[in-house]
């Protein structure tokens, strides 16, 4: 058994799949080409659940969310959806259950604020259909939940960095997947529009029948929003389950190579790094 293996052992709460479970793994190890030994992920997430990723820049946060999103294959082991193998659903069907915000977003051509968001509509589209009204009305709902109601007509170039990331998560919103996968939501987001949307990303997560999954940099966020955690270390090795059990200071400083000190606010868990 490797470090990396021996690491997830050590810590990691296995949690069988049933009828209803979302997503699962089964021993997959995600393909970082300069990285050999990665521990085998065997996750469940079922619906009502808010998973948090944790790790350092490069423990593969992005390529784990990539590849359950099937835009990139894995080295090893299987992915399923809604009972599925993930290979096996078509694009439209994928996406009509699964939904992907990027940590970057490119403008491929002009368009509105508006327009962007309704793109989540298209997986419901056959070709050369149009919008209806319940697909703009759905469009406008989820802009006005992330703050951009009002600014419908504004060209998408125009947006600030933090608008485009409201406006991407707006786009899934749209789309309203059974389960969503989020890299980063609160990157360039004010403090209070990271507490805004992570607030709304746990509400849609306790949903019926559905479940997030997002990568975070900030573990405070994590401990506030995220009933499970998985920890990515640096060195491959893995370790995930309910968040209270994975929040151990030591795992945490393995996590990060950083003393932390801990408090409590609120009855919940404050981590702060200790400079010596």
């Amino acid at each position: 058994m490797s470090r990396a293996d021996a690491h997830a052992d050590a810590l990691s709460v296995h949690e069988a799949p049933t009828a209803d479970t979302l997503l699962a793994t089964r021993d997959l190890v995600i393909d970082i080409p300069e990285r050999a030994d990665s521990s085998p992920l065997h996750l469940t997430v079922n619906p009502g659940q808010c998973w948090g990723i944790l790790g350092p820049n490069g423990a593969g946060k992005s390529t784990l969310l990539h590849t359950l999103a099937r835009l990139r294959p894995p080295r090893a082991g299987g992915i399923e959806l809604t009972g599925q193998p993930l290979g096996s659903l078509s694009r439209p069907d994928l996406a009509r259950r699964l939904g992907l915000v990027f940590q970057n977003h490119h403008d491929g051509f002009p368009a509105t604020v508006l327009e962007t968001a309704l793109i989540g509509r298209h997986p419901y589209l056959r070709p050369w259909d149009i919008e209806t009204r319940e697909d703009v009305d759905a469009a406008r709902a989820a802009l006005a939940t992330v703050d951009l109601d009002g600014m419908e007509g504004r060209q998408v170039d125009t947006l600030s960095g933090g608008e485009r990331q409201r406006l991407a998560l707006a786009t899934v919103l749209t789309q309203d997947p059974q389960v969503l996968l989020l890299d980063e939501p609160t990157s360039q987001l004010d403090l209070h529009h990271q507490v805004s949307v992570l607030q709304r990303v746990r509400e849609i997560a306790g949903g019926e029948r559905r479940a997030a999954v997002m990568a975070l940099h900030d573990v405070n966020l994590a401990a506030r929003f995220c009933d499970h955690l998985l920890l990515m270390f640096p060195d491959g090795g893995a370790c995930w389950g309910p968040t209270r059990s994975m929040l151990v200071p030591a795992a945490l400083e393995r996590l990060y190579n950083q003393a932390l000190s801990v408090g409590e606010v609120d009855g919940h868990p404050v981590f702060l790094p200790r400079v010596e």
